[in-house]
């Protein structure tokens, strides 16, 4: 099973950027999906998470900013990034709660930098 992640990239503040993550190999069945980032001198951040059925939960930095969604026939997790800040600025991991026959198992894509800067 693997986690590929797309779309980082440089964008100015009040800039919008679109991430993308496909899971792809022997897949069962994927149960949450989301997103966390990782900024310098900071610990991990959960960013947005969304469930099999829709449910979705985001960091309050990011409310009314970013949205998450999924497409399960793609296997594929969106966040859509809105109005970004410089302090948005990070490298982003897809996470993903993938059944593999009968166990599930959290897996983790590579990292996407996003920079927000002028």
């Amino acid at each position: 099973v693997r986690l590929q992640a797309f779309g980082g990239g440089l964008v100015q503040p009040g800039g919008s950027l679109r991430l993308s993550c496909a899971a792809s190999g022997s897949i069962f069945s994927i149960n949450y999906m989301g997103w966390y980032r990782l900024a310098p001198g900071k610990q991990r951040e959960l960013v947005a998470v969304i469930t099999s059925g829709g449910s979705t939960n985001y960091a309050d930095s990011v409310k009314g900013r970013f949205t998450i969604s999924r497409d399960n026939a793609k296997n594929t997790v969106f966040l859509q990034m809105n109005s970004l800040k410089p302090e948005d600025t990070a490298v982003y991991y897809c996470n993903a709660d993938i059944v593999v026959v009968t166990i599930p198992i959290g897996y983790w894509g590579q990292g996407t930098l996003v920079t927000v800067s002028s």
